[in-house]
């Protein structure tokens, strides 16, 4: 009798297997990396990025995940590349010397791509020695473009690339080539993009005179992955990546209290300041009291032993350290003791996306549990809307999910005293909104000129996400 079974076993799927670049943020943005051991094309203009992916995608490789690779050049020597990545603090020639990446220059004759005995015998046969020579385990070839630049034969040129794939994938090595976008197509014969498993397009572009890059996942065979435009940066440490969907909500909430330091403002919270890990807003007219409000919070954390960091985008560090100083706000003290970190830069030197790297590195490195920015609204000019309100919403979620307290200042245009939001459009992310008004009061009686007036600041909150009263103190 036949044994007949109820429950029948859905067969396992076999997950596609990833190879981590440590390239920060792509491996985000891409759930785990490249595809293993399979090719992707790193499609891109002049200057945008594609060696240096590569190579960090070697070095990373070698340094983090213990992966030797072979970079193959087409164009530049192991010397060019040695001095190119030098600024960027990246030691290649150590690695090289410890054979743990192994750079092959190929020189490519008029006679080498003939199209009518073009062959990729010898190519191979070169790259599989340098493969074997360290057991790599990472392959860059740069650039595709170069290697099949004689070839029109669009039957040969497909073959040849199929042929350069499949061995590739035969060797087990995960593989990026790199090629430069024309018209429609991803690279100049337009060949490669159908046969890659993975397709990334770096973009630099000039908008409104600020120079920007985005990276975009273009095609990912058996993958999810992020769909959009994220922007990037080059700086000393390579490429970095940040996506527009950082960090989730699911920040926890909290009842703990932090003082405002003013005491009188204190009273305006029930006494007990404002919430641990949220979002202040204070914004006013040039004037008011914003960069003191912001002062007074800054020296109350750093008296509770806690360190802050206090971003300026208007003032420098000198200026700043002056100004606070002549009402009472002695900054010099904490600073020697490393609890107060002041960084002066302008707006405009950089653009948004490496003003929230370096807001990045600097909670990595200095561990602050309160961060000033003053004033937020210097960013606006450096983006288009859309720009700065992702960028503030990234920069808020970074915060809350290191557990810091952020005091941010907007400056309101004297011609628009009405328009509280402080000209930014943020309000609505932002837990705990104080604006800072001057109020004008005339004394009739006691001015000899009855044209004199005298005014004084007042602030009134708006909190949003936490119980308070709503008050006017002096």
């Amino acid at each position: 009798m036949n044994k007949i079974t109820s429950k029948k076993t859905a067969p396992k799927l076999n997950k596609l297997q990833k190879c981590l670049t440590g390239i920060k943020g792509f491996d985000e943005i891409t759930e785990g990396g490249l595809p293993k051991n399979r090719t992707t094309l790193i499609s891109g203009g002049a200057g945008s990025g594609k060696t240096l992916f590569g190579i960090d995608f070697l070095i990373n490789g070698a340094v983090i995940f213990k992966e030797h690779g072979v970079f193959m050049s087409f164009e530049e020597t192991p010397e060019d590349l040695y001095k190119d990545v030098a600024s960027l603090n990246i030691d290649l020639k150590t690695l090289v010397s410890q054979k743990k990446i192994v750079l092959e220059h190929v020189v490519l004759e008029r006679k080498d791509v003939q199209e009518i005995d073009f062959n990729l015998e010898g190519l191979l046969i070169r790259l599989e020695h340098a493969i074997d020579s360290v057991n790599a385990k990472r392959v860059v070839l740069d650039s595709i473009e170069s290697l099949f630049a004689g070839i029109t034969d669009n039957g040969i040129l497909r073959l040849e690339i199929k042929r350069l794939f499949a061995w590739l994938k035969k060797k087990q090595v995960t593989a990026i080539v790199t090629g430069e976008p024309e018209h429609d197509l991803y690279t100049h014969h337009g060949m490669e993009q159908y046969i890659s498993d993975c397709i990334i397009l770096l973009d630099k572009r000039v908008d409104e005179e600020i120079s920007v890059r985005r990276i975009r996942v273009i095609k990912y065979r058996g993958s999810n992955h992020g769909t959009n435009e994220y922007p990037f940066v080059i700086d000393d440490n390579g490429l970095s990546i940040i996506p527009i969907t950082s960090a989730a909500l699911d920040q926890p909430g909290t009842a703990k209290r932090v003082s405002t330091g003013i005491a009188s403002l204190d009273k305006l919270f029930k006494g007990v300041g404002y919430t641990r890990a949220s979002t202040i807003l204070a914004s006013g007219t040039a004037g008011t009291g914003k960069t003191s409000l912001a002062a007074a919070f800054a020296i109350e954390t750093c008296k509770r032993g806690e360190r802050c960091l206090f971003l300026s985008y208007e003032e420098s560090a000198g200026q700043l350290i002056q100004n606070m100083k002549s009402i009472g706000f002695n900054f010099e003290p904490l600073i020697k003791k490393g609890l107060l970190k002041i960084i002066s830069t302008r707006p405009t030197y950089v653009g948004l996306e490496k003003h929230l790297l370096d807001l990045y590195k600097i909670i990595e490195e200095f561990k602050p549990k309160s961060v000033v920015i003053d004033p937020l609204t210097s960013l606006i000019g450096e983006g288009s809307p859309r720009e700065v309100h992702s960028m503030i919403t990234r920069m808020i979620d970074v915060l809350k999910t290191a557990d810091i307290t952020g005091f941010f200042t907007s400056l309101v245009s004297s011609s628009a005293q009405n328009d509280t939001s402080g000209e930014i459009g943020v309000s609505s992310l932002i837990d705990t909104w104080i604006v800072v008004r001057e109020f004008f009061l005339h004394f009739w009686a006691w001015a000899k000129n009855p044209a004199d007036v005298l005014y004084f600041p007042v602030i009134y909150s708006q909190q949003l996400r936490q119980p308070h009263h709503c008050n006017l103190i002096n």
